[in-house]
């Protein structure tokens, strides 16, 4: 059986059920996990997204589009994003990099090398060069080395086409958007769907970017202002794993920010400049949450954080991250979700073939079961079934 005809049964029978499903029903999900069923309380009565005001309005767990929908479409592009949105996912990611002059573009990272057909272009192959980004040595083409006008001559491609072979088909379809024509889309799509259309966030490597006169907060604020995102209620949230560029976007906006964590023993580049030692580890204890609290509004942990796996890559007993985080008035929205075996913990891996779906329900039903507020998910639909099966169950 080929991998196509392995996915075409399950993919069919996710998109038939997720939009509607979920959306007013997710409310009970909350319910018998302690501190996150208060929490929930307070988010008030209407659990469409896009409706009452503010992030407490969005339904729980909140689904979000991970770069889009890049499960099933190139990530960070308009195609993966509206494919996000017509999957039901209650909120869509941007990653922002800088272009040369200034503008801000849609990409996981700077280094474009495996998201777009630069090398192709025999234009640019002077461009191609070895950099050291936050401590990591990478060879290839950067965002910041061409202009905007050099970049929207480039087109989009599957990341990882060695596991997500159908996503090659749409390579070439779709340029690489600037957050503004997002902001210009998610308007678009806001009037047509009859909703307001949540975004999340992320400033990348901010402070590699500062070093070279490419600020990213102060541009991404001008840009939410021009938009009208700019304030507490508004439908976005920013995000990033140096606390200081949430720091700094809260001194310019008051729309809700999130301090991205990864591993415990890592610690935020930020941080390395400044020569504070503390590690993640240090930030997810109660008294690292109330610092984070003093300034975000949430939290966006690896899914490691809220439950370990063993060293067999099987998933452990879940930590206190949420019943803390919860404590401090923060919400989770942990990251990331994917369909594949080959990002799934061991024990819901099916069959040897790496890139074969797994039993991605059962791991989905483990991680919502804690409490987390939402879910970063390549494969949108599938998390939101997966959070009508718990509450079918409840």
């Amino acid at each position: 059986m080929t991998q196509g005809e392995r996915r075409t049964p399950a993919r069919r029978t996710v998109l038939g059920a997720a939009g509607a499903t979920v959306l007013g029903a997710s409310t009970a999900l909350a319910a018998g996990t302690g501190t996150a069923q208060a929490a929930a309380a307070d988010r008030g009565a209407d659990r469409t997204p896009g409706r009452g005001h503010g992030y407490r309005s969005l339904p729980v767990p909140t689904v979000i589009g991970h770069r889009g929908a890049s499960g099933y479409r190139p990530e960070h592009t308009l195609g993966s994003y509206r494919h996000a949105l017509d999957l039901g996912a209650h909120v869509v990611e941007q990653d922002l990099v800088p272009t040369r002059d200034g503008h801000l573009v849609c990409r996981h990272e700077n280094d474009i090398t495996g998201t777009t057909d630069v090398a192709d272009h025999p234009e640019f192959a002077s461009r191609k060069t070895t950099k050291t980004v936050d401590g990591v040595t990478l060879t290839g083409w950067f965002t910041e080395d061409f202009t905007l006008a050099e970049l929207k001559t480039l087109r989009a491609k599957e990341r990882i086409p060695g596991t997500r072979q159908e996503n090659t088909l749409y390579d070439g379809r779709w340029t690489v958007p600037t957050f503004e024509e997002v902001l210009r889309w998610a308007e678009d799509e806001g009037r047509r769907r009859g909703r307001e259309i949540w975004l999340h966030v992320e400033t990348k490597h901010p402070s590699y970017f500062r070093s070279l006169g490419l600020g990213l907060e102060e541009r991404l604020a001008k840009l939410l202002r021009r938009y009208g995102r700019h304030r507490a209620n508004s439908p976005v949230f920013l995000q990033s794993f140096e606390p200081s560029s949430i720091q700094r976007l809260a001194k310019l906006v008051d729309a809700p920010g999130v301090v991205l964590l990864s591993g415990p023993s890592t610690r935020p580049w930020d941080f390395v400049e400044a020569g504070d030692p503390r590690t993640v580890a240090d930030l997810v204890t109660p008294a690292g949450l109330r610092w984070i609290a003093s300034y975000a509004q949430g939290i966006g942990p690896t899914l490691d954080l809220v439950i370990p796996k063993d060293a067999s890559g099987r998933l452990g007993t879940p930590t206190t991250l949420v019943r803390d985080a919860h404590a401090e008035g923060l919400i989770l929205h942990p990251y990331t979700h994917r369909n594949e075996n080959t990002f799934l913990p061991a024990d819901f891996r099916k069959g040897t073939d790496p890139t074969a779906y797994g039993d991605s329900f059962g791991a989905l039903r483990r991680y919502l079961e804690t409490g987390i507020d939402g879910i970063f998910s390549d494969n949108p639909d599938t998390a939101l079934l997966a959070a009508a099966d718990l509450t079918a169950r409840d």
